[in-house]
């Protein structure tokens, strides 16, 4: 062995965002399985074959949590459910949701190289255009749905398994006409492999070939919960959420939480932790050193920020390398920087090179920089990545990429790799920092998170709720309240607003968006306290407002008596066709078919059409017209009363006051309803959001539209003449 080899730290960050409905119960996207079975399992197991390879797993508490809420109480996915379904079983809806989510891998290396998977894609179209596909279901026999099933599923199972596994190999070999007994199967050798992952983490821990670290329990960007200000350190021109959302408390609960879920599960407290992101300030570590964790990760832009020295030139070669290549102190905890460009060439540029290549290209990168620093000390080189996501843009999985790189460094003496904590105890624990810059991983600052308008706004959200949940607690000091207080920490996570904004897009946002919300809302159902109406509007801007299937053109007077009495009645006015939207949040069929709705000057008419009649509903049905913009305002309507009428309730504070009854409303075959203007204060050119939803009992059954609202502006008395003109 060299006598002043470069160390090399390699941190692969394992984490999937909270994807559990608090509602339901129900895991409302697969990724935790899936990756389960793709990438944390196979990361580990590859070291069996390198022993002198170190390396450090910053694995997270909510992640561990999910792997195991699916191997030790039976967690189910939407996309779980409908794999297990016999296919001769599924619905017209389960067929859709099948064709347009069991393709959400990486054509190239995890469809392709299953050319049965790859025709039914062909089969589908490239281009999913959601309104073709029910005319697209005719082509897909029970037979192609269920090897869709099986392939979905096997192409998210490693390439190290399907090789080594007899079962698998089988299953590869075959390709197709896959049967229902094979397809359990399957799903059994998918929970092995997922049962696995946790003692072989273990295992390698234990005989100390890697170190495990953890981040803040369901990862959020710790320096936000402490203050929201702290954006400002980066981004003083930063517009940022009408509420200031400050809890420290909340940050070092989350760290709390995390050591302590950390030490259950491993058996022992963790030396390090990436914080979420990167995400680091003053404060922030000073509270993660409290705790006891020694060292932290984050990026090589904190080191300059901090410093106040470049770290590269304009073509992003280090001007001087020692800074970079030795670990830091602040507060008491060491502090390692990550090398930007190594780890983002694994990350996103070598999936695209030959991997011997790209593993001699990593190799001579690493023994460049130890030839440009002083050998009179020790360096390291932190590379700190995505342990998950990278890989399926490798061909093999990366596996050919990892094991030339992994032989390489085990025959070069120049080189040698280490866990974070080997290093700093046996070398150097870091220099003090005199400051910390707040920033994180990304540009050295929170722009991901905060300032985007959709962001600020998931901010106000979060902050209306907390301070809701902390003041029933205060007065309600014996009522337990840690499911509550769950999903207010699940709701804190970094996930949701890295979605929101501009900056990056997924099939599946409107997932995101929504779980987002559901957790707010279980805030307020554990609390016993009516959910705010604002929270069934998402967030993402472009679902908000719900365009109408016709659009209003003019005035319109319809006699109030529940019958359509002319064709015209309603002609002028605007119509939204329920079914096309979704009835609920949490079903495809809807019990109201369409809304009808228009005004004249100085009134609102709103008509509704059921499936079913009226008189078939449950007399405990109570339907519900609610407005959140400009005020709050709610007019319930009784199915049970006769005569049947409406009341008005205004929104105070957490309470609905009764205004009046509204008594303009009839309802035999349609329900139609007259309100005034002035009744809700809503005066010429304000936009009218509202929405409307069916309750039976404490349960609501239907909301119309299901995201979103429809969005009214009050008209001027010229309206008609501007329509016409």
């Amino acid at each position: 062995m060299t006598d002043n080899p470069l160390y090399i730290a390699f941190l692969w960050h394992m984490h999937q965002p909270y994807y559990k409905d608090p509602m339901t119960g129900v895991y409302r996207l697969p990724w935790v399985r899936l990756h389960g079975t793709k990438d944390y399992l196979d990361m580990v197991e590859i070291l069996d074959d390198f022993p002198g390879i170190r390396q450090t797993f910053n694995l997270v508490p909510s992640l561990l949590e999910q792997l195991n809420d699916y191997t030790e109480k039976g967690a189910r996915d939407r996309y779980l459910e409908l794999t297990l379904k016999r296919a001769s079983e599924l619905s017209g809806e389960d067929r859709l949701f099948i064709l347009e989510n069991f393709f959400l891998a990486n054509w190239d290396n995890m469809i392709k190289p299953f050319p049965r998977y790859y025709e039914l894609l062909l089969r589908r179209g490239t281009k999913l255009v959601r309104v073709e596909l029910k005319r697209t279901l005719k082509y897909f026999s029970n037979n192609d749905f269920l090897d869709l099933q099986v392939l979905f599923n096997l192409s998210w199972i490693d390439p190290m398994f399907r090789e080594r596994e007899p079962f698998l190999k089988v299953l590869v070999e075959k390709g197709r006409n896959f049967t229902e007994e094979e397809k359990k199967l399957l799903i059994l050798k998918q929970f092995e492999i997922l049962r696995n992952i946790i003692p072989k983490y273990k295992e390698l821990d234990s005989r100390g070939q890697i170190e495990l670290s953890a981040s803040p329990f369901y990862h959020p960007i710790l320096p936000l919960l402490w203050d929201t200000d702290s954006a400002k350190a980066a981004m003083p021109d930063i517009r940022l959420p009408k509420k200031k959302f400050s809890h420290p408390e909340d940050a070092v609960k989350q760290i709390r939480m995390a050591i302590d879920y950390f030490e259950k599960v491993f058996g022992h407290r963790p030396y390090g932790m990436w914080p979420s992101e990167g995400a680091a300030s003053e404060d922030v570590v000073k509270a993660i050193s409290a705790e006891g964790i020694r060292w932290i990760a984050t990026d090589e832009e904190v080191l300059a920020r901090s410093t106040g020295k470049r770290l590269r030139d304009l073509s992003g070669n280090i001007i001087e390398p020692s800074p970079l290549y030795r670990p830091y102190s602040f507060a008491d905890l060491s502090i390692i920087f990550r090398d930007h460009k190594l780890s983002d060439l694994i990350g996103f540029v070598y999936s695209g090179w030959n991997p011997k290549k790209a593993a001699d290209d990593l190799i001579n990168r690493l023994l460049q920089i130890r030839s440009s620093v002083p050998k009179n000390k020790p360096h390291l080189v932190s590379i700190i990545l995505d342990g998950e996501n990278a890989w399926e843009y490798y061909k093999n999985d990366g596996h050919d990429f990892l094991r030339y790189l992994y032989e390489d460094l085990s025959k070069e003496e120049r080189l040698k790799t280490v866990t974070v904590s080997e290093y700093l105890k046996g070398y150097d624990n870091g220099e003090k920092l005199s400051r910390l810059y707040a920033g994180s991983w990304i540009n050295a600052n929170y722009s991901i998170w905060i300032g985007h308008e959709e962001d600020n706004l998931a901010w106000d959200l979060l902050a209306d709720t907390r301070d809701d949940l902390s003041l029933f607690e205060k007065l309600n000091p014996d009522k337990p309240l840690a499911e509550a207080w769950k999903a207010m920490y699940v709701s804190e996570g970094s996930d949701w607003n890295w979605w929101y904004g501009d900056e990056h897009t997924t099939e599946t946002q409107e997932d995101f968006d929504e779980l987002f919300r559901l957790n707010l809302m279980q805030v307020y159902k554990e609390i016993g306290k009516e959910v705010p109406p604002y929270l069934f509007i998402p967030v993402l801007r472009e679902d908000r407002s719900i365009a109408p299937t016709l659009g209003i053109r003019g005035f319109i007077h319809p006699k109030i008596d529940g019958i359509v009495t002319s064709y015209y009645e309603w002609y002028q006015g605007a119509y939204l066709d329920v079914g096309k939207s979704g009835g609920s949040m949490h079903k495809a069929e809807s019990l109201i078919s369409h809304i009808y709705y228009g005004f004249n000057q100085h009134t609102l008419f709103l008509r509704v059409d059921s499936k079913i009649s009226f008189n078939d509903l449950p007399a405990d049905t109570v339907f519900s017209i609610n407005i959140i913009r400009p005020f709050p305002f709610k007019i319930s309507v009784a199915l049970k009363e006769q005569p049947i009428k409406a009341e008005l309730f205004e929104r105070t504070n957490e309470d609905w006051e009764k205004v009046k009854d509204i008594t303009d409303i009839a309802m035999q075959d349609v329900l139609e309803i007259a309100i005034p203007f002035k009744d809700i204060q809503a005066e010429e050119k304000d936009e009218l959001n509202l929405f409307m939803s069916a309750v039976r009992g404490n349960e609501e059954i239907e909301r119309c539209p299901w995201r979103g609202y429809i969005a009214i502006t009050v008209p001027t008395p010229d309206f008609e003449a501007i329509m016409w003109y």
